[in-house]
């Protein structure tokens, strides 16, 4: 009698921290339900691998629990098979999903990156075109440049004849004027003279 209230005091001692969290039936395929915690005790029905359960009661003499299913169904089953974790095939499911949609972040992603390169091609394009444009105005400006230069260089050697000229023309325009003066300075005196004396003699 004393075995089996120190057996009912643990039970009750380990129920309250076990239906703190939802428990899960693990990966078998399902487990047997019982009326009670042992195999002597009639099968009640069976519980699917993975299924979330409430725990209501533990015999941990017998290793079994008393769970309840999200159905309302209720029966005793090997505590084994409890779980703290959701079974393999349904995390296993949810990272299917989250690698499902982990693929179709990435193919957006990707999608995206596409167009962003696309368009970074286009202008780099465009760039390379303008860039074209630049440089072959650049050349004909330089050849319009050497060729204005070149015409700057004529012209200014045609001035500087010109001048050259002008001033073998001013040195010679006064060389005759010198020359002129010259000699007229010398026969204006004897010419001068001559009617004064005609004048005197008359």
């Amino acid at each position: 009698m004393k075995k089996l209230l120190a057996l009912l005091v643990f039970s009750f001692a380990a129920i309250a921290p076990a239906q703190a969290s939802p428990r899960y039936i693990s990966d078998d395929l399902y487990t047997y339900m019982h009326r009670g915690p042992g195999t002597e005790y009639r099968i009640t029905g069976a519980i699917d691998a993975g299924t979330k359960v409430t725990i209501l009661s533990v015999n941990g003499a017998a290793g079994y629990t008393k769970v309840r299913d999200g159905k309302g169904h209720e029966g005793w089953v090997e505590s084994k098979f409890v779980s703290k974790q959701p079974s393999y095939k349904a995390r296993f499911g949810a990272l299917e999903t989250e690698l499902t949609e982990v693929k179709e972040t990435l193919a957006q992603a990707n999608e995206q990156a596409k167009v962003k390169t696309s368009g970074l091609t286009t202008a780099v394009e465009q760039y390379k075109l303008t860039i074209k444009d630049l440089e072959a105005r650049n050349l004909e400006l330089n050849d319009q440049l050497s060729a204005d230069q070149a015409m700057i260089r004529e012209l200014q050697a045609k001035i500087d004849t010109q001048k050259d000229d002008l001033l073998m023309r001013w040195f010679t325009y006064g060389a005759m004027v010198a020359g002129l003066g010259l000699i007229l300075g010398l026969l204006l005196p004897h010419l001068v003279p001559s009617r004064r004396k005609k004048d005197r003699w008359m």
